[in-house]
């Protein structure tokens, strides 16, 4: 049907497998999404299936998308994203699709959404530097960073030097999360594993880019 779906993360929580392990699961609440728009290669030069979840305030929907979404018949949604068509089924504009019609059960999802904000952060706490000794000399340097350069070569701080900054808030994928149980009723999925974000915020779901390949366990008799 579709690459993936928009969803909202509810929560995590604890379920027993087969074998009566426990593990731990996020549950995301996938769609149902609505379908805004359908384009082509000969029209837009690409293929895709624009989707929307949820629903947004008219106050706060501008008139371009307010044109954008009665075209399609459809209320203005909270989050809208294009996705890959897979199969050869139909789509038409204003169809609800479900989490039941894009993914089962045992597949691997990729899970993408803004990490939690921590603030401006020092390098013990966003990069986990170990600090200065406490005493042999140490004077209020203590949860420093060191040096951060040498002047002959090169010359200058190097990109990407691990110091103190805004830390969280930034968009995280995780990737070869397995769907432990598909929760129809709720338009809901539980999967193995953390997802990004605090409880309520908004996720994309995927199928996975590169599943992970499952090890064969064979059973030897001693």
């Amino acid at each position: 049907m579709l690459s993936g779906l928009i969803g909202r993360k509810l929560g995590m929580t604890q379920v027993a497998d087969a074998q009566g392990r426990v593990r731990a699961v996020t549950v995301v609440q996938v769609g149902p999404c609505t379908v805004t728009q359908l384009k082509t290669a000969p029209t837009d030069g690409y293929d895709a299936v624009q989707v929307t979840w949820g629903r947004k305030k008219l106050s706060r929907v501008t008139s371009a998308e307010r044109g954008h979404f009665k075209k399609a018949n459809v209320a203005p949604g909270a989050r809208t994203v294009e996705f890959r068509k897979l199969g050869d089924g139909e789509l038409a504009l204003g169809q609800a699709i479900a989490v039941g019609d894009v993914f089962k059960a045992g597949e691997q999802v990729d899970v993408q959404g803004v990490s939690k904000g921590h603030g401006y952060a020092g390098v013990i706490k966003r990069h986990h530097f170990a600090g200065f000794p406490g005493t042999h000399g140490t004077h209020e340097y203590f949860r420093h960073g060191g040096s951060i350069g040498n002047r002959s070569f090169p010359g200058r701080v190097r990109k990407g030097l691990r110091m103190a900054g805004q830390m969280g808030n930034e968009t995280v994928t995780v990737l070869n999360l397995e769907i432990v149980e598909i929760l129809s009723e709720d338009n809901a999925i539980a999967v193995a594993g953390a997802v990004p974000g605090p409880d309520g915020a908004m996720v994309i779901v995927k199928h996975a880019a590169r599943p992970r390949r499952k090890a064969n366990v064979v059973a030897v008799n001693a």
